[in-house]
């Protein structure tokens, strides 16, 4: 679903223990810039990936559903509104300091609240590859 690049440049070790040091973005999805974080295309992690997104100001991340896993969020900095559920109408605002939980089905779309300010999350996935297991969803369909 992402853009392609070999993940395992970034990743010094591999031999019990793996590291990436601070890096840039490198790859995006769904209008959502990443930097190279953990997966198992790079560490051959089997249940887990861990990265740093980042939404560009007035950005969106267009309605997806995670299939089968959990995400965990950290804002680090920004104002996030998340509009979920069937047909998309529940929302929730969140800014820097707190945390976030997805549930595995639950349809959402996220927002950048600010024209001026990057989102940045630290993002975990009980999915170690990442965006493999992410639909599209239609808000419309839904009604």
């Amino acid at each position: 679903m992402g853009e392609s690049e070999d993940l395992r440049q970034y990743v010094e070790g591999g031999d019990g223990i793996s590291v990436i040091r601070g890096s840039t973005n490198c790859r995006s999805w769904n209008n959502i810039q990443y930097k190279p974080g953990l997966s198992a295309n790079n560490v051959g992690s089997k249940h887990l990936s861990m990265n740093v997104a980042t939404i560009p100001p007035g950005g969106v991340a267009y309605a997806h559903i995670h299939v089968d896993f959990e995400v965990m969020l950290y804002l680090l900095q920004g104002k996030v509104r998340h509009e979920y559920g069937v047909g998309l109408k529940e929302t929730v605002e969140n800014e820097a300091g707190d945390f976030i939980f997805i549930e595995p089905g639950v349809p959402h779309e996220v927002f950048n609240v600010s024209d001026s300010e990057p989102v940045v999350a630290v993002v975990a996935r009980s999915d170690a590859s990442e965006w493999e297991n992410i639909v599209s969803y239609d808000r419309n369909a839904a009604e």
